[in-house]
């Protein structure tokens, strides 16, 4: 999935360039368990695992991708937190 065709200003943006698995996961996780149901947070992946693992994981959570993106040479996800 490149993108949902939304345009979505973030609430949060979280750079986890430079971080590995799973620990970027786990950020993602935490920094979205501040947030508010249907808040928007963009975060900043390396290629690769990270961009690979932290969507899933997310959708696994019960949140959506709105967007991923490559921008220079990491990857910019979008999520809008879901209800849980």
């Amino acid at each position: 999935m490149e993108t949902t065709g939304q345009t979505v200003e973030p609430r949060a943006v979280l750079d986890l360039r430079g971080v590995i698995c799973p620990y970027n996961f786990v950020k993602t996780k935490l920094r979205l368990d501040t947030m508010g149901a249907g808040d928007v947070l963009a975060v900043l992946l390396d290629d690769g695992e990270p961009v690979r693992n932290v969507p899933q994981s997310v959708e696994n959570e019960g949140h959506t991708i709105l967007s991923r993106e490559l921008v220079d040479r990491h990857y910019r996800v979008v999520i809008r937190k879901g209800d849980a």
